[in-house]
């Protein structure tokens, strides 16, 4: 028997994209059942991330029409990285691999079949890396290599061009999901799974339609949840700036005393100023630093849910064709 194949999909307000996604989906999946690549019961998930649109009524009308097609509806808006980690959640307990993509098409769906090839092959994890970054403006290609070399000097394993499209297989999802950790950065997370991986190569395109929902403001966020969650670089940091400092001023209290000595008059209203702006300056930037880990640690310790699921078709479908081979 073929193994069951997921493809968990989030959507935040993608009513415009939405049908296109399902025909291009389906068109991949209806090709891998055929050709005996993977089982006949393999679904698509649709993630509704609390959405605002007429997502989800697309979402409930499509798993009507077409019996791959289900679908996850949020309580609220909770997240990009918990609507992905929310429908591993769910297809897990069906499916021998799992797929994440999202729903604006600027991923490839045709390295999907890659995908399952190197699953077949025996790889746990299988990355989607983009093979070029020729979509991109110029600032944002830029700022994403000079974030993958920061997250690189900080010792995180993140692997380079590849964001949340991939391949797990079950035991990597079990073991993926077993970080209980609220903050999420996943691009960072499943590389600590282990197992073997592997990479498929394939060309970003232009979003489909609809806007991105991830302008600049996000992006830095994300990027600071990344380091601050796997790093402590940042406390080190404070540590080594505090000891320049220090250094600066004695030997400022050293010069002054020289002066001194020596008869100089010396106003000192300019470097007086300029030590209390550049003092206060590293002060709130330190206090910023701490306070930011000191959140994570606050929104830890709660323990509150990572979601809230409303709504959910998935269960029902793959329970009733269970029994339904059964019988």
């Amino acid at each position: 028997m073929k193994d069951i194949l997921t493809i968990v999909v989030p959507c935040y307000n993608e009513q415009e994209v939405l049908p296109e996604t399902v025909k291009e989906l389906g068109g991949v999946l209806e090709k891998l059942i055929k050709d005996g690549k993977v089982s006949p019961q393999s679904k698509i998930l649709f993630v509704n991330d609390g959405s605002k649109d007429k997502t989800w009524k697309l979402i409930s009308k499509y798993t009507k029409e077409y019996e791959y097609v289900t679908g996850i509806k949020f309580s609220r808006n909770y997240g990009h990285q918990n609507a992905l980690l929310a429908g591993m959640s769910v297809a897990v307990k069906y499916s021998d691999m799992i797929i994440t993509i999202d729903a604006d098409l600027q991923d490839d769906i045709y390295a999907i079949p890659k995908m399952v090839e190197k699953y077949n092959e025996g790889y746990d994890v299988v990355y989607g890396v983009r093979n070029s970054r020729e979509t991109d403006t110029f600032f944002k290609r830029r700022t994403a290599l000079a974030f993958y070399g920061l997250m690189g000097k900080l010792g995180v394993n993140l692997i380079p061009d590849s964001a949340d499209y991939r391949l797990l297989s079950k035991r990597a999802t079990e073991s993926l999901l077993a970080f209980k950790e609220r903050n999420l950065f996943l691009r960072g997370m499943v590389p600590l799974v282990g197992y073997d991986s592997a990479k498929v190569y394939y060309a970003r395109k232009e979003r489909f339609a609809g806007k991105s929902k991830y302008p600049l403001s996000k992006m830095l966020h994300f990027a600071l949840d990344g380091i601050t969650s796997f790093s402590i670089a940042p406390i080190h940091l404070i540590l080594y700036l505090g000891m320049l400092t220090v250094i600066f001023s004695v030997i400022m209290m050293i010069y002054t005393l020289v002066e001194k000595i020596n008869g100089h008059i010396v106003s000192g209203w300019a470097s007086l100023m300029i030590s209390i702006w550049f003092l206060g300056g590293i002060q709130l930037i330190s206090i910023s630093i701490i306070g930011e880990y000191i959140g994570k640690i606050f929104s830890e310790v709660k323990h509150r849910p990572r979601f809230n699921i409303e709504e959910e078709t998935y269960t029902r479908k793959m329970e009733y064709e269970n029994t339904k081979n059964i019988g």
